[in-house]
């Protein structure tokens, strides 16, 4: 426990009363800028947070969100912390070759006095009896630690070392202190020792010393009516309760391996940490009880809760939690109301029903400590007419948690009903939620033209037909032209006509599949339907290098001589990696034959230039026939669909 006074936990009930109808926050994680953690305190006059960094040699203040808002600097090796009984003082113990107490103003985060203390490594402070106590390593001294003071009463703040003149501290011992009484432990040592003093007078009287079945002391606090103290240390597993009068056994806080972290709040409530990767890391227990009434899990194995890392505002309602990884990022963690029991709440709705017809939610509402009785529960219901949420009567919780309600869903589709519990001053408010699929009328929706194909560049005008409906009369009209290049487009979307009738252009250019879509309302179902267009290419072969071009045999040939190689041009709309299929035919005793076929690429352009060569002195008087085609597929795409061009005619003479 890092605060000791009554004046500072009134100051902060009637600061906090202006707040209490504020919504509550959730919980908080905030990055801290410091190489390690020595001591946390909280000022809850000022709503601040004080940690100390002894590797980075400063303090960082920040507030109740963990925004840091300053840094004091330039104080090596500070590490205990302790705030005043009014809060207006934070006293560091800054060892590090400054061997000194300095005061630092809450109000403004800045420094406002130091006391050195001599040539000793001050360390853990503590208020009890008037005075400010500090362990203390000393090289001077045989066991290398003791106990000293500064006299806050008096005007010079004379400071006294020794004050443990039978120590038995091998060093600084880490302090803590309420209501005149003074105890201590050695961080780290096994077996743990402990020490209790009366410190009612201003003069340190030891009442008690004893080692105890403990290893590795991490942490320590006193409860505020000086009656026991309670220990963090690595084992046993769990945090120990001793008695103050003579550092008997009495009683403990389970927890689970490896404790590093204690602090009681003003009224008694105690928060215990564990440096553990794999369990809650924090426990909450209510004054005077030792089950747990709340624990925290950061939520990852190499999120660790920092040794001495936990402080209490003095109102309890917030715990501050500092935790690391591996890495060695520090965080603090803004645990909200952290003495109120979680409370959960399941609804269970049934998985379909029918619109229009009584359905049953039940569900059961269960907190680590019982709930009020009558417990009333508000019920919310979000439908396709209702997507904000509509309140539905509230639901009275039985003796057991256990509840029940009755519903009429008027709209179809996914219907959620969500049951919620306000929460109150001993639990958190939760909810559950449950969705039921109610059924809704069946959509006809149809899209014409499916099969059908179309010439290049072809206008096609499309039209999706809607059926009845209850309310939504707005249909869609995507189109999805075939290549990885031309995504799926909405090309039309409006209501449709009187007849049902919403109707689109399109040029088509590729094959296309377009999909017609109804979004549904709350007694349609939704509705998709396909409809997929063939379009064929533009696709012309020409032939050049002939002497004259003339009427025969029914159709139009070109006359080449067999001396010349004539040239076959083909233009074709370009696509990436497109080629065409040139093949030629011979015409023999009243039959066509095929002569060959080849594919050549198109140009960018989309036009591609054979020369025919070759000894054509033995083609003289065979009538041939030359054509391009798109195959789809093997032309190198499959965006079309496959197109043969015209014949073109030619034969050669001498």
């Amino acid at each position: 426990m890092r605060t000791r006074s009554t004046a500072t936990a009134l100051a902060v009930l009637f600061s906090s009363a202006a707040l209490a109808a504020a919504p509550a926050h959730a919980d908080t994680v905030a990055p801290l800028p410091v190489k390690s953690t020595g001591t946390v305190v909280v000022d809850g006059v000022h709503q601040r947070v004080f940690l100390s960094d002894p590797a980075g040699g400063k303090i960082v203040v920040t507030d109740y969100r963990g925004t840091v808002v300053k840094q004091l600097t330039a104080l090596p090796g500070v590490l205990g912390l302790e705030l005043s009984a009014d809060s207006a003082t934070l006293y560091a113990a800054v060892p590090g070759g400054t061997d000194a107490i300095v005061a630092i103003d809450t109000a403004t985060a800045t420094e406002s006095a130091r006391y050195p203390v001599g040539d000793v490594d001050p360390k853990y402070p503590a208020l009890a009896g008037g005075k400010l106590w500090f362990g203390y390593d000393s090289d001077a001294t045989v066991a290398h630690g003791n106990i000293g003071s500064v006299d806050l009463t008096a005007p010079e703040h004379p400071v006294a070392l020794t004050q443990d003149p039978e120590s038995f501290w091998y060093s600084a011992p880490m302090l803590d202190g309420a209501a005149g009484t003074l105890v201590a432990g050695i961080p780290s040592q096994s077996p743990s020792e402990l020490g209790a003093y009366d410190a009612s007078s201003g003069t340190l009287t030891r009442t008690a010393h004893r080692s105890v079945d403990g290893a590795n002391l991490r942490d320590l606090a006193i409860t505020p009516d000086a009656q026991h103290l309670v220990v963090a240390s690595g084992y046993p597993y769990h945090q120990a309760v001793y008695s103050t009068a003579d550092l008997s056994d009495d009683g403990q806080y389970p927890a689970n391996a490896y404790p590093n972290a204690v602090d009681i709040a003003p009224d008694g409530s105690v928060a215990a940490g564990i440096d553990g990767a794999y369990e809650p890391d924090v426990y909450v227990f209510k004054p005077g009880q030792h089950t747990t009434v709340r624990e925290y899990d950061f939520g990852a194995s190499d999120q660790l809760l920092a040794d001495a890392g936990l402080a209490w505002a003095p109102d309890t309602s917030r715990l501050f939690a500092v935790s690391h990884d591996y890495d060695g990022a520090y965080r603090l963690r803004v645990l909200e109301g952290p003495t109120k029991a979680v409370t959960t709440v399941t609804a269970d709705a049934p998985a379909t029903a029918t619109r229009a017809q009584k359905l049953t939610v039940k569900g059961k509402v269960t907190s680590k400590t019982a709930l009020p009785a009558g417990t009333r529960l508000s019920v919310t219901r979000t439908d396709l007419e209702s997507p904000k949420g509509k309140a539905l009567p509230q639901v009275t919780a039985k003796a057991d948690g256990t509840y029940s309600f009755t519903d009429t869903p008027p709209a179809g589709g996914k219907v959620t009903y969500k049951v919620s519990y306000a929460g109150d001053a001993a639990h958190t408010a939760a909810s559950g939620s449950d969705s039921v699929t109610v059924s809704r009328a069946k959509a006809s929706l149809s899209l014409n033209n499916n099969g059908k194909s179309y010439s290049y560049g072809q206008d096609v005008k499309f039209t999706a037909h809607l059926g009845k409906t209850y309310k939504n009369r707005t249909v869609e009209i995507w189109a999805d032209p075939y290549g990885g290049d031309k995504p799926d487009k909405l090309v039309k979307s409006g209501k449709v006509n009187s007849h049902g009738d919403l109707a689109v252009t399109l040029d088509l250019r590729r094959d296309t599949k377009l999909t017609a879509k109804f979004a549904g309302d709350a007694r349609t179902a939704t509705a998709s339907t396909t409809s997929t267009v063939w379009t064929r290419v533009s696709v012309s072969t020409s032939v050049s290098g002939q002497y004259k071009s003339a009427k025969s045999w029914g159709q139009t040939y070109a006359y080449v001589h067999r001396s010349k190689d004539p040239r076959f041009v083909t233009k074709m709309p370009y696509y990436s990696g497109r080629s065409h299929r040139l093949e030629i035919q011979v015409y023999y005793q009243g039959t066509w034959y095929d002569a060959g076929s080849q594919y050549f690429k198109l140009g960018t352009n989309g036009v591609s230039e054979v020369r025919y060569t070759g000894d054509h002195g033995q083609e003289v008087g065979y009538r041939q026939r030359v054509r391009s085609s798109y195959i789809n597929g093997s032309s190198g795409d499959s965006v079309n669909s496959t197109t043969h061009g015209a014949w073109k005619y030619f034969t050669f003479t001498k």
